[in-house]
């Protein structure tokens, strides 16, 4: 306790410190207000270390000695945005822990200019007077999907909380028990339903649900019918579930409203071998479905938001709903969203949509780029070797397809696998890989073209 003691005493007080110069230059780079914050902060750390004997005197010394280092690198670390990007070498092409799907630069460019100015968001240049936001997208869907109306709020479970909340509030929801799913974040559809004022009912069992179950749940309280996309599960073997046209239908002649939950927002069928079985917004429509919700940050490759398509009536609605202004998404969610569908719109989204690109890039494609990177690499304690592996999709679409890719695996003389994938993720900018059989794996499918210098010279500096 003695030494613990004579150790405290040791310490200087902040009013000691403040009078050093060099202190005076730094509360004139920050403000002595947050130098004083940030030093009463180390000092503390200090007085705590010592009170559990885990200091000798040389070390405390040592760190008395570097204070004025230690409190630049708090302050410099302080006031850093959070928010920076990463690189995904994970070959998760929307992994939701770092934002799902990118957009690309020139849209990103064009955001940032509709951020910086005022703009037409619910202004009607033509008739001069108010107009309103979906303005800028609606017409686009309606043309591109054939449906009669569109609404877009900021993600695809406000969307699910509108759509119930207007239509089934007190009321009864069908849903199969099969599709009864946690989405994200431990968000379930169930709680959601709460949320919203909807009384869930379920329907069937777990593995067999037939439209006969769904016709004789049908009474005078039923608000909503709800199918919901399995998301990043599948239920194998002896199933059974209505087609959606057979529940379109009893939803028509029960005039009660018929919700399809789409979630991965793939717009049309697709030719990829991935998305075979992905079920789209075109098909739903088609089918009769009266409103298909989906988010615009997964397959469609744009920013976050929860679009709705489907019968105007319904979309009238749900815009009437005081809801809708706590769930509206603002001038550059609309101004990315409006682009990117204007990429699909004209063809040309496979070329210039960072995700649809990243989806049809081939095995060979990725093999030539993993290879160029690697002759950049100059390394004498890291050895590299090209492998077969497999990329996602993530974000809740396609959980059982794999897509084919080449991966580059690095081992390290010098470091463990998982130190050397930790000196990966601390780089600047952070570079996210993973690690399989005692490997680090790089996935170039998920890294922009623009970002294998950074990766190699990270890559280079490590070695």
């Amino acid at each position: 306790m003695s030494d613990s003691a004579e150790f405290l005493r040791k310490i200087p007080s902040v009013d000691q410190l403040l009078k050093n110069a060099k202190f005076d230059r730094l509360s004139e780079q920050y403000s002595r207000a947050i130098v004083v914050q940030e030093l009463r902060g180390v000092l503390e750390g200090l007085r705590k270390e010592i009170s559990c004997n885990s200091m000798g005197l040389d070390l405390l010394k040592q760190k008395i000695g570097c204070l004025l280092e230690t409190v630049a690198f708090q302050l410099n670390k302080r006031l850093q945005p959070s928010l920076g990007r990463v690189i995904n070498a994970t070959g998760v092409l929307l992994h939701t822990n770092i934002g799902r799907a990118p957009v690309s630069c020139q849209m990103g460019s064009q955001g940032m200019e509709i951020s910086s100015s005022y703009t037409n968001l619910e202004y009607d240049l033509t008739a001069g007077k108010r107009g309103y936001r979906d303005q800028h997208v609606e017409p686009r869907l309606k043309r591109m999907l054939d449906c009669e109306a569109a609404l877009v709020c900021n993600n695809n479970a406000a969307a699910i909380h509108l759509i119930l909340n207007t239509f089934a509030r007190d009321r009864t929801v069908l849903v199969s028990r099969g599709e009864l799913v946690e989405i994200g974040g431990s968000f379930r559809i169930p709680n959601i339903m709460e949320a919203s004022g909807g009384l869930l009912k379920e329907v069937g069992t777990t593995n067999k649900t037939r439209i006969s179950d769904f016709e004789s749940s049908i009474d005078a309280q039923t608000g909503l019918i709800l199918r919901v996309h399995p998301s990043n599960y599948r239920i194998m073997g002896f199933t059974e579930a209505p087609s959606l046209s057979q529940l379109s239908l009893l939803a028509q002649r029960y005039e009660v409203p018929f919700l399809h939950d789409l979630g991965s927002g793939l717009l049309f069928p697709s030719s990829h071998p991935a998305l075979l079985k992905e079920p789209s917004v075109e098909e739903s429509l088609s089918a009769g479905v009266d409103l298909v919700c989906f988010s615009g940050d997964k397959l469609l490759g744009g920013p976050q938001a929860g679009i709705i398509v489907g019968r105007e009536k319904l979309v009238v609605q749900l815009r009437r709903n005081p809801i809708m202004r706590a769930v509206r998404v603002d001038k550059i969610t609309y101004a990315l969203l409006d682009r990117t569908l204007l990429e699909f719109e004209s063809e040309r989204a496979r070329q210039s949509v960072p995700i649809q690109k990243m989806l049809y890039t081939t095995k060979q494609e990725i093999e030539k780029r993993a290879r160029s990177l690697c002759e950049q690499l100059t390394l004498k304690s890291l050895s590299t070797a090209l492998i077969d592996g497999h990329s996602l999709v993530g974000g809740g679409a396609a959980p059982e397809q794999r897509i084919p890719t080449r991966l580059i695996a690095l081992e390290s003389s010098t470091q463990s696998t998982n130190q050397l994938e930790a000196n990966l993720r601390g780089s600047n900018p952070s570079i996210l890989t993973r690690i399989e059989s005692g490997r680090v794996l790089l996935d170039l499918r998920t890294v922009l073209p623009e970002q294998e210098d950074i990766i190699s010279k990270a890559l280079n500096a490590l070695a």
